[in-house]
């Protein structure tokens, strides 16, 4: 025999106020978007190398500073929790563009791992999209 228990409106409220809880968005937006920001930093220090393996798939280098700038400034956007649903929606596509593009070789056990990470940070970013900035965001300010 099977059973369930159900958690009280008062407990659920509770936990809600927690601190636990109001940290966990500002957190899991920075844990996202360190990603993505120090991806895009890379990208600068290391311009000509990565210019030239997105030119080595077909994408052109010139987009190269936009990619920059989405991963850059998406970050810091998804850190202080700013037009946050936009944000996230964008570095979705991005990162879904860029796992077709640059890790889609299943043969390869490494880029099989990084279109997993990044489906799982596809993930993540729907969670954001859906649900929102949460606590101590510019979003949600008050």
């Amino acid at each position: 025999m099977m059973t369930t228990t159900s958690i009280s409106t008062d407990s659920a409220h509770a936990a809600t106020d927690s601190t636990l809880f109001q940290f966990a968005a500002p957190l899991g937006r920075f844990l996202l978007a360190l990603m993505f920001l120090v991806a895009g930093l890379n990208k600068i220090g290391q311009y000509q190398g990565t210019q030239a393996f997105m030119e080595s798939v077909g994408v052109p280098g010139l987009l190269l500073p936009l990619v920059i700038a989405l991963e850059v400034v998406g970050a810091l956007l998804l850190i202080i929790g700013f037009k946050t649903r936009l944000v996230a929606i964008a570095l979705f596509a991005f990162t879904l563009i860029a796992n077709v593009l640059f890790h889609a070789n299943f043969a390869d056990q490494m880029q099989m791992l990084l279109f997993m990470k990044n489906t799982s940070v596809m993930g993540g970013l729907l969670m954001v999209f859906a649900l929102g900035a949460g606590a101590y965001s510019l979003d949600n300010r008050q």
